[in-house]
C-alpha cells in the first residue's frame, strides 16, 4: 500500500510519531491528496462509527459505493443499523480492524494512541478528520452549514425538521449530521440521516478549527462570542475563524445582527465574500449603514412568549431583496408570522435563520413558518423530563455563560414566580477557569445553585491545579461581596453550593425542592444523567 503524506502536530505530549493529522482548514487532507469524489477513497475504515456524527457520513459513502467499515467501543443503535446495510462494524478498537483501510477517518473525540490510529500509521493509511470526509460530500449536494457558539444544534436541527416537514422535490427528505439528537412525538430522534433528497444540513463545529474546510451553498452564523480559547487562544483569532468560514460560503451568508461577535465578522469582511449577505435581527435600532456588502435586513417583531405556556411567537418582517436573491416570485415585503414549540428570544433568532435558509433553499414561505410551529427542539434544549411531587424537572445542555443566561431567562418567562434550582456540571476546565466569574453572573438568575465536579472531556484535572466544583460558587460569593460592600447592604441572589458528588448533589437538590419549584440539570457531560436519580427522589418524597 502507498504512503500518504500527513501533516503532523510537533512536540505534543504524546510524543510525534503517536500525534494526529493538524487540523489545517487551509487545506483540507483530501485536497492535498487529490481526491475529489467519494469512490477515490477507496476501502474506508471510521473509528468510533457509532457517534451521530460519524455515523451518518458511514452511511452516505456507502450509498455512494464506498466499502466502508468501522468500529466503535460499545453496541448501539447506530452500530446494528449500520450492520444491517451491509457496513461491517467491530466492537472493541484493534490494530486488525484497519487491515486493507486504504482510509481511515477519526474524529476529535479519538486519542492519539488509538491502536487503529498506530496501525493505520503503520500501514500508511489515508488518515482523515470527519470534516474532511462532510467537507467531500458537500460538493455533491446543496449544502447549509449552520455555525456559532450558541444555537447551531438548534437552529441546524429545526432547518432539516422544515425540510422533512415541508419540503418538496429536491428539498424533501434533506440528509442532515446534526452534533445531538432531536426531541420529537416518539421520543429521541437521532441527529444523523441520509435523506433520498438532495440538501444537507450540517452543524459545523468551531471547537478545532475543522470548519473552516466547508464551502456550503449557504453558511449560516448564529453568533460569534469567543470560546474554545484552548484551542484558539484569543478572540482575535477565533473571530478570524469564523472570517474565513464566512469567506467559503458560496451563496448565501446569513447572520445574526443581534450578536456583536457577528456584526464584527461582517465589518471583517468589509463586504468582501462572494456570498449575498442577509442580516436578521430583533433589535430595531440596529444601523446597517454600518455594515458593508449586506443585501437585506429580515426583522424580528413583536417578540413575546406567552406566560406559563412555553410558547415562543414574533413576526418576521421579510424585504423583497431575500425573495429576488432566492429566485422566488415576490416584488413587495412579506410578514411572516412565527409561533414555536420552544421557548426564549433566543430560539425566535435560531427559528428566523431556519426559516431564512429554508427560503433561500426555495421552500415556499409559508409552508416553512408554518413547519416550525410543532418543532420540539433538539434533545436537551429545555428539555423536560418528567414532574413529581409537584416539581418539574428540565434537562439542558447549556454549557456557556451566555447559553446558562438565556436558559434561565427562558425558563423565569415560562414558570413565572417559581422557585428555580440548578444542578450545574461545568465543562472543561480551562472554560470554568476564564468564564468563572461570568458562570456566577449567568446561574445567579436562579434561586438555588449547586456546582458539582467538572466534565474534563480532553482536559486533565491536573493540568489545572485549583480549578474544581468550588471554583464558580467562590466568584459568587466574591462578587456578593463586593456589591454588599459598594452599595452598603446586603445582596440578594442565588444561593450556591459546591458538591464534587455529582449523584449526592442531585439528591440534595432534590430534598430541598418543594411542590411548584422547577430544578434544571445543565451541562454538556453526564449531569443530563442526573434528571431520573432526582425524579425518582421526588418519587419517594410522595410515597412518604
Amino acid at each position: 500500500m502507498p504512503k500518504h503524506e500527513l501533516n503532523t502536530v510537533p512536540g505534543r505530549q504524546d510524543g510525534g510519531d503517536r500525534s494526529l493529522p493538524v487540523l489545517d482548514p487551509c487545506l483540507p487532507a483530501l485536497a492535498r491528496a487529490g481526491v475529489r469524489d467519494p469512490r477515490d477513497l477507496g476501502p474506508t475504515h471510521f473509528i468510533g462509527i457509532g457517534g451521530a456524527g460519524m455515523s451518518v457520513l458511514a452511511e452516505m459513502l456507502h450509498q455512494e459505493g464506498v466499502q466502508v467499515s468501522g468500529s466503535d467501543r460499545a453496541e448501539g443503535d447506530k452500530t446494528r443499523r449500520l450492520r444491517q446495510l451491509g457496513i461491517p462494524v467491530a466492537i472493541g478498537q484493534d490494530a486488525s480492524n484497519v487491515a486493507g483501510a486504504r482510509t481511515v477517518v477519526w474524529s476529535s473525540a479519538i486519542k492519539p494512541d488509538n491502536p487503529e490510529i498506530l496501525a493505520a500509521r503503520e500501514a500508511g493509511a489515508r488518515l482523515v478528520h470527519r470534516s474532511d470526509i462532510l467537507a467531500l460530500l458537500m460538493a455533491s449536494r446543496i449544502s447549509v452549514t449552520v455555525a456559532g457558539a450558541h444555537g447551531k444544534t438548534t437552529t441546524s436541527a429545526l432547518l432539516a425538521h422544515l425540510l422533512t416537514k415541508g419540503g418538496q422535490g429536491d428539498l424533501a427528505d434533506p440528509s442532515y449530521a446534526i452534533g445531538g439528537s432531536l426531541q420529537s412525538g416518539q421520543g429521541p430522534m437521532d441527529g444523523g440521516h441520509v435523506g433520498s433528497g438532495r440538501v444537507l444540513v450540517a452543524e459545523a463545529d468551531e471547537s478545532d478549527g475543522s470548519f473552516g474546510k466547508y464551502t456550503p451553498d449557504i453558511a449560516i452564523i448564529t453568533n460569534v462570542e469567543p470560546d474554545h480559547l484552548d484551542h484558539y487562544g484569543t478572540a482575535d483569532a477565533f473571530h478570524q475563524a469564523f472570517v474565513e468560514h464566512a469567506r467559503h460560503a458560496r451563496r448565501f451568508l446569513v447572520v445574526c445582527g443581534d450578536d456583536q461577535g457577528a456584526l464584527e465578522v461582517l465589518r471583517r469582511l468589509h463586504g468582501d465574500c462572494q456570498a449575498k449577505i442577509i442580516v436578521y435581527a430583533s433589535d430595531p435600532q440596529l444601523n446597517m449603514d454600518s455594515l458593508p456588502g449586506v443585501l437585506g435586513l429580515v426583522r424580528i417583531e413583536s417578540e413575546s412568549e406567552s406566560s406559563g405556556s412555553g410558547r415562543e411567537h414574533c413576526r418576521l418582517a421579510l424585504p423583497a431583496q431575500v425573495f429576488q436573491a432566492a429566485g422566488l416570485d415576490a416584488g413587495k415585503p412579506l410578514e411572516l408570522q412565527v409561533d414555536l414549540a420552544i421557548p426564549g428570544i433566543h430560539n425566535a433568532r435560531n427559528a428566523a435563520a431556519a426559516i431564512i435558509a429554508a427560503i433561500l433553499l426555495g421552500m415556499d414561505p409559508d409552508a416553512a413558518a408554518a413547519s416550525a410551529a410543532d418543532f420540539r427542539g433538539a434533545s436537551r434544549r429545555f428539555e423536560i423530563r418528567g414532574i413529581q411531587h409537584g416539581v418539574t424537572v428540565v434537562d439542558d445542555y447549556a454549557h456557556h455563560p451566555t447559553e446558562i443566561a438565556a436558559l434561565l431567562t427562558a425558563a423565569r418567562r415560562r414558570y413565572p414566580g417559581r422557585t428555580i434550582r440548578v444542578l450545574f456540571q461545568p465543562h472543561l476546565y480551562s472554560r470554568t477557569a476564564i468564564f468563572a466569574d461570568r458562570f456566577a453572573d449567568a446561574l445567579s438568575l436562579a434561586d438555588d445553585v449547586t456546582v458539582t465536579d467538572i466534565f474534563p472531556a480532553r482536559e486533565l484535572a491536573s493540568d489545572f491545579p485549583g480549578v474544581d466544583a468550588g471554583t464558580i460558587p467562590a466568584a459568587a460569593r466574591k462578587a456578593s461581596n463586593h456589591e454588599s460592600q459598594d452599595s452598603g447592604k446586603r445582596s440578594t441572589g442565588a444561593v450556591f453550593r459546591a458538591c464534587p458528588d455529582m449523584h449526592q448533589a442531585a439528591l440534595d437538590l432534590a430534598g430541598r425542592a418543594e411542590p411548584g419549584d422547577v430544578i434544571l440539570t445543565v451541562g454538556a457531560g453526564d449531569v443530563t444523567a442526573m434528571g431520573p436519580v432526582i425524579l425518582d427522589k421526588l418519587a419517594e418524597r410522595d410515597e412518604q
